[in-house]
């Protein structure tokens, strides 16, 4: 198979992948799956997979360095659109359970502070999404770069309205958050670390304890509980896995998909090198 081809089945298959949860989405509620209360089941759905997409979007640039995969680069743009798509039907369902009455939309996003950092982080994804083109790469020139770094406080803002509107269950954002923090922390490492078994190692470990005190500050400064109670559950196998936990795991399994990786290609040059020997004659 050649380049281009790999190229081509990447593509379809990462379009095909972004649509089925829309498309299941969309099945489940045309069938009265998703009774009793469809909207809300569709507004948290089509939002959870909004920041799925945008922590894989962020994650094609460490995964191309460290799988040593360049095909990577031609989906991460159209991870990042996507996710600013489901971003966008997010708010849409939301104006539908409102009966698209556009001036109770606009009311309580001006009055309550999580649906307002939603809505603004929304238009930065928009924007970035509109403007993704290499048309626009090319009218902006510097700029372009520029501008599309707003991706990480856009992020970060929507994991802070994630975990607003989680209330109390903040497993799911706190899981987030630390996967953000990795991504984060991965793109500050010197170059010789972002392969390293040693900056790997040392990931897993500045995420793992990221998640923890985010977890810790969320419950002392919203539920003003002693952040200290926050680590007594991680010690309760029954209550296993904790978000920490996840992200720890997350991590590993990471340095273990790079491990079969570099030992597949390492396997494929030798493969390479002794077939070549093999079909020289020799002098």
């Amino acid at each position: 198979m050649t380049a281009k081809q790999k190229i081509f089945w990447l593509r379809l298959v990462t379009l095909v992948g972004l649509c089925v949860p829309a498309v299941e989405l969309a099945w489940r509620w045309w069938n009265g799956d998703l009774e009793p209360r469809p909207v809300t089941v569709a507004t948290h759905a089509t939002g959870d997979w909004a920041i799925i997409f945008l922590m894989l979007s962020l994650a094609m640039t460490p995964a191309r360095t460290l799988f040593d995969w360049m095909p990577l680069v031609h989906v991460r743009r159209r991870i990042g659109v996507a996710a600013a798509l489901y971003a966008l039907a997010h708010l849409l369902v939301y104006v539908l359970d409102q009966k698209w009455n556009l001036l109770v939309v606009a009311t309580e996003i001006l009055r309550r502070f999580y649906l307002t950092i939603g809505f603004a982080s929304l238009v930065v994804l928009v924007a970035l999404a509109i403007t993704s083109t290499d048309g626009w790469q090319k009218r902006l020139k510097r700029n372009w770069k520029r501008l599309h770094w707003l991706v990480y406080p856009a992020v970060a803002v929507a994991i802070v309205h994630f975990f607003i509107q989680s209330k109390v269950r903040i497993g799911e954002p706190a899981f987030t958050a630390g996967l953000f923090a990795w991504l984060m922390l991965w793109r500050v490492l010197p170059a010789r670390l972002q392969k390293s078994w040693g900056g790997l190692a040392l990931l897993a470990v500045a995420a793992t304890l990221a998640t923890v005190v985010f977890e810790a500050a969320w419950y002392g400064l919203v539920n003003g509980l002693d952040p200290r109670r926050v680590l007594s559950p991680y010690l309760d196998i029954d209550l296993a896995p904790r978000p920490a936990q996840k992200v720890l795991l997350a991590s590993l399994l990471v340095m273990a998909a790079v491990a079969l990786r570099r030992l597949f290609l390492a396997a494929n040059r030798l493969w390479t090198k002794r077939y070549i020997q093999s079909t020289i004659p020799a002098p």
